[in-house]
């Protein structure tokens, strides 16, 4: 089922938030690995990849972060370029050269610090790594007969360090996720009808076939789960799709600890007449793709059914070790030209271990991220969990006790939660209880109050308490029907209890991918009106909610809930007390779902303006300088560049493009289109052959991460030498 992996996506970022916490910032792991038999020494010349957290201005990073998110306040929507607030709020340049200078002598290799300012990474061998921290390494055997390098005896920051760096991941190479079960849902004990599915709040909400009208191949349409056209219509993404609104110009990276097939998508585009966006593959500490999984072709293909003209989907995968687990969270962040619009995750930690682990401290730190992309203007979308309110999670199932997941429960994330519906014939919701499939299977939809992070201003008055309440928005998400998508990966899609390639899978993690594609529309739609992109979605979704319940671009989920503590194994077999679903916010459901066309209108009616750009192109000799200068103007604050294309009769162009810059007010700031020197080559060879060439520049109000918003008007200039 789809919550095994789940879980064991989560398994792995606990073990790597405790890597990266690891006590306190002089003590780093503890001793020998618990159920782990040593086997020998670790080869002296193995190498690890090590990453670094750095001490940075993280407190000036959430105040800014909040400031430009919410609705209302005077700096709403001045999102800045991750470089500027790289600068602003990352580490001190003394503390990056130092922690470099000192990594790099000590004979560590490809040492860098990240694009976020927040980490150092290196690569360094068994040998080096014993000597600067301070332990020994050892060799492993674990589980599943795999073999691993980790500390034996407590490790320790190098002195030189301390007070630059809060602690260090990848000294343990334990792979961290093992190969999921079948995520195909049995229905054997499932005895609801489809007419009792939301009459029954004490009953499971999965029942055997899916409600209203199907439409696909024959594949699919031979299997019991939703196919696009009705989670689609229920939620009504159709109407924007059928005005044209597909994602075109919108970019989308997923975070994945295993691979995709190709093959697959277009076999699931082919069956429901999708076109398939690029897919960019990059792997964060891989030599080459991971195998094929459920949970990656899961989240493509919810994704290219919700947003087929997307420009692209990134896929960062990693392997489940602490180090490329903590890089792939930051990946999409740094990689220059390819910054996305909106981030997926369907990972997570239980509030509790990850505090026991890393302590408030470190838990701010694994919060920079977050807040960092909220700043910049990227929406993130994050998973609730499939344990209901017992997030945290044993060998045998959720465990006894209310536990939040994180980092759906950052408040910097849009924590996507799980419902079940029942469609009528067109297609629309006439029920949508709370996922709840106790007790025949322990799992639904996460939800409940965080002990980590205090109430967001946006949540005054839904949240009674003073906590950070989870989740803010929910989705399809229970197994049964469940959603059909089409998975050839061995082992969780095709094996021995399946031979059919048509599996119905459910869980959040295919809620948060669908609501992440309902972002990109909204994105889409915003930049056609002249407005900037949405960013961080909840405060002008709580602000929606609050201010006219008539819309209606929020629909109420009122029953159901999310409580499995008289179901689970080990336990005191009595309700832990939270949470069930009613009228308004609750945390079984947080507002409700979301009428994506109604929210892309009011939306549009609400965000900001972009910029107007202007341009000018002084007298300048190009080649005599080896660039192109214009002078680019704002008509208020904005991230602007400069774009240029030259063109020589007969020859293939020469594309340009200037560096990003951050406007205060109505400024003006003279940019460079740099020339190479292979350009001035083919230029001066144009001009001996007479040949007129020009250049034609644009200013671009860009978002930031380098993504086109506005165009000014081309200027024409003429290249004489």
């Amino acid at each position: 089922m789809l919550e095994s992996r789940w879980v064991q996506r989560w398994v792995a970022l606990v073990f790597a938030m405790v890597a990266l916490g690891l006590l306190a910032p002089t003590a780093l792991a503890a001793g020998p690995k618990a159920g782990a038999a040593r086997v020998g020494s670790a080869p002296p010349a193995q190498k690890l990849q090590l990453v670094f957290p750095l001490k940075a201005n993280l407190a000036g990073l959430e105040r800014f972060a909040s400031a430009v998110t919410t609705v209302g306040s005077p700096q709403y929507g001045d999102f800045e370029p991750i470089a500027v607030l790289a600068r602003r709020f990352g580490a001190s340049t003394t503390t990056r050269g130092g922690v470099l200078r000192y990594l790099a002598r000590q004979g560590a290799s490809r040492v860098r610090i990240d694009a976020t300012g927040l980490f150092a990474d290196a690569t360094m061998t068994v040998s080096l790594a014993q000597r600067l921290f301070a332990t020994s390494l050892a060799r492993y055997e674990g589980a599943r007969q795999t073999r691993f390098v980790a500390p034996s005896s407590p490790a320790r920051v190098p002195a030189a360090l301390r007070g630059a760096v809060t602690g260090v991941v990848g000294l343990d190479t334990d792979p961290l996720v093992a190969t999921g079960r079948s995520m195909v849902a049995r229905t054997a004990h499932f005895t609801h009808t489809t007419a009792e599915v939301g009459s029954d709040q004490q009953g499971p909400s999965g029942y055997g076939l899916r409600t209203g009208h199907a439409t696909g191949c024959a594949g699919a349409l031979g299997q019991r789960g939703f196919d696009p056209n009705q989670y689609l219509t229920a939620y009504d993404y159709a109407p924007l799709q059928a005005a044209g609104v597909t994602g075109q110009g919108e970019r989308v990276a997923l975070i994945e600890i295993d691979g995709f097939r190709y093959q697959d998508l277009r076999s699931f585009a082919k069956c429901f007449l999708l076109a398939v966006p690029a897919i960019n593959g990059y792997g964060v500490g891989l030599k080459r793709p991971l195998a094929p999984g459920g949970e990656t072709t899961l989240d493509l293909e919810v994704l290219d059914a919700t947003a087929p003209g997307l420009k692209a989907i990134d896929v960062y995968e990693s392997q489940a070790r602490a180090s490329d687990v903590l890089l792939s969270l930051t990946a999409p962040l740094q990689n220059r030209g390819h910054v996305p619009e909106v981030i997926s995750a369907s990972l997570g930690v239980c509030e509790p271990s990850l505090e026991l682990a890393i302590g408030r401290s470190g838990v701010r730190t694994a919060e920079g991220a977050l807040a960092l992309a909220a700043a910049s203007g990227i929406s993130i979308t994050a998973s609730s969990g499939d344990a209901g309110s017992s997030a945290c999670v044993g060998s045998t199932g959720p465990l006894d006790g209310l536990a939040d997941s994180y980092p759906a429960s950052s408040p910097y994330v849009t924590g996507v939660g799980g419902t079940n519906v029942t469609l009528n014939s067109a297609n629309q919701i006439l029920t949508q209880p709370v996922w709840n499939d106790a007790p025949y299977n322990p799992s639904a939809g996460g939800g409940g109050s965080s002990a980590l992070f205090l109430r967001p201003s946006y949540q005054k008055g839904f949240v009674s308490s003073n906590r950070r309440g989870v989740p803010d928005v929910s989705m399809l998400a229970d197994v049964l029907p469940g959603y059909n998508i089409y998975c050839t990966a061995r082992g969780d899609c095709i094996n021995s209890q399946n031979s059919n390639p048509w599996v119905p899978v459910g869980g959040t993690s295919a809620a948060s991918p669908l609501f992440a594609g309902g972002i990109a529309l909204v994105d889409e739609t915003l930049r056609e009106h002249g407005k900037q992109n949405l960013g961080l979605a909840n405060p002008l979704l709580y602000k929606l909610d609050r201010g006219d319940a008539a819309t209606h671009v929020i629909s109420d989920v009122v029953t159901g809930g999310n409580d499995l503590g008289a179901y689970l194994s080990g336990g005191n077999r009595k309700p832990l007390g939270c949470c069930t679903a009613g009228p308004g916010y609750d945390l079984a459901s947080g507002l409700g779902s979301v009428d994506l066309a109604k929210f892309a209108l009011l939306a549009t009616a609400t965000q900001p303006a972009i910029a107007q750009v202007g341009i000018s192109l002084p007298r300048q000799r190009p080649l005599a300088r080896h660039h192109v200068l214009a002078k680019l103007t704002c008509s208020r604050r904005c991230i602007v560049e400069a774009l240029g294309v030259i063109a020589i009769p007969g020859a293939r162009s020469i594309r340009l493009s200037s560096s990003m810059h951050l406007l205060l007010g109505k400024g003006r700031r003279t940019v460079q289109l740099d020339l190479s020197g292979a350009d001035r080559g083919r230029l001066r060879r144009g001009l001996r052959a007479h040949k007129l060439i020009y250049a034609t520049v644009a200013g671009a109000i860009v978002d930031s991460g380098g993504n086109v918003e506005r165009l000014s008007r081309g200027h024409r200039l003429r290249i004489t030498g």
